[in-house]
């Protein structure tokens, strides 16, 4: 459970690492974590609502998060002042 627990916090957080370098972002590593926790669950609705499922290995974990994790930065985006 904790293993798990740990290893969801680390595929989030190379999620958000990765997706605030895709958007040019430069963030903390608790905000990373952040952004790619919210962004998996973002990324696995949106998988979800296309028909598509990413499997539960690794790659696939990361994949759904990092996709999720730019769409939630560019939304994010639309809301700041320039």
């Amino acid at each position: 459970m904790l293993a798990s627990i740990l290893v969801s916090l680390a595929i989030g957080a190379l999620a958000g690492f990765i997706a605030g370098k895709i958007m040019g972002k430069g963030m903390g590593l608790l905000v990373c974590i952040l952004v790619g926790i919210v962004g998996g669950v973002l990324g696995s609705w949106i998988f979800g609502m296309l028909g598509l499922a990413a499997s539960g290995t690794f790659w696939g974990r990361l994949l759904v998060g990092t996709l999720g994790a730019v769409v939630l930065l560019f939304i994010l985006s639309l809301f700041r002042k320039k």
